[in-house]
């Protein structure tokens, strides 16, 4: 089991995840870590935590150096520690600034282990919501369907701090160069799912996931909330994103299924379109989100934006 960890002034909260890996009930691990150019005593702190881990447990990525941001730097982390992969290992992304159960490594290691080696398989749970001091606010919700290509272009249904990859779809992700503007964890579910991979979902909350002023993403604690941050971002940001993603996507042809391929042009073509053309492809079976309510806002951003 390999464990990947970026970090950016972290300090704050780093201390109680880097404490509750030490107390996974799944001990057979190593942690790959990288900094991303912390100010504070951030890389101290890793340090310490190096040397009481036990020898060789940690390994530090120093190179490529600089400020590569969030998604450049766990994919550094990705290259550098798949290699290191046996059959029936796999991945873990691990955010500074939340607290895992003591389940959480040994639930996604059995859920992934029920797939045949050759497949690539991405493992991600639902989420106990706490604030910054670790008060409980509420639970993620479950995921539902679909989840599966062409649906992960719509949205994102793999938060990054439980997600999980075997040693396949840990390859896969590392032969890949993703969208600029696209996080790691989406990265991970547009490219397993194009691939043809499997989704394996967890009912249960396998982290405590803690919201604050500094969150890259954050979850939002209810339906409406979501809604709302949606029409507050807009279709420009999210049109956006989509069209990087499906270009990203089309420049890896050799890493989809022929479905996927397919599917993935027949959307850009659309998106070059008029009305009539993007009308038609939203059609296409599986382009849509969780809920009906967000389907029909994203089907009027794709016809708009």
């Amino acid at each position: 089991m390999v464990v990947v960890l970026s970090t950016y002034n972290g300090e704050r909260f780093l201390p109680e995840q880097l404490e509750s890996l030490l107390v996974q009930t799944h001990r057979n691990w190593r942690l790959y870590w990288r900094d991303d150019g912390s100010s504070d005593g951030t890389v101290g702190l890793m340090e310490r935590f190096t040397a009481r881990a036990g020898e060789h447990r940690c390994i530090r990525l120093v190179a490529p150096a600089g400020r590569l941001g969030p998604t450049g730097s766990y994919l550094a982390l990705l290259r550098a520690a798949q290699a290191a992969l046996r059959p029936g290992d796999a991945l873990a992304f691990a955010d500074q600034d939340d607290v895992w159960l003591p389940e959480k490594l040994e639930r996604g290691a059995k859920a992934l282990g029920t797939l045949p080696d050759a497949v690539p398989g991405l493992y991600c749970a639902r989420q106990i919501l706490v604030d910054a001091e670790l008060h409980r606010i509420g639970t993620s919700g479950p995921v539902g369907t679909p989840c599966a290509f062409p649906a992960a272009l719509t949205q994102n249904v793999a938060t990054g701090c439980t997600v999980m990859l075997n040693r396949a779809a840990s390859r896969l992700v590392a032969a890949s160069r993703p969208a600029t503007a696209t996080l790691h964890d989406w990265w991970c579910y547009l490219l397993v799912s194009a691939a043809g991979g499997q989704m394996v979902q967890d009912s249960e909350p396998v982290v405590l996931y803690r919201q604050h002023r500094r969150n890259v993403v954050g979850a939002p604690t209810s339906m409406g909330r979501r809604a709302l941050a949606a029409l507050w971002r807009g279709p420009s940001c999210f049109m956006e994103i989509m069209r990087a993603n499906v270009a990203a996507l089309l420049a890896h042809p050799e890493l989809l299924t022929e479905k996927a391929r397919a599917d993935a042009a027949a959307i850009e073509r659309a998106l070059q379109g008029g009305l009539r053309r993007r009308w038609s492809v939203l059609r296409m079976p599986g382009l849509v989100r969780q809920t009906w309510a967000e389907t029909f806002l994203f089907r009027c951003w794709f016809l708009i934006g």
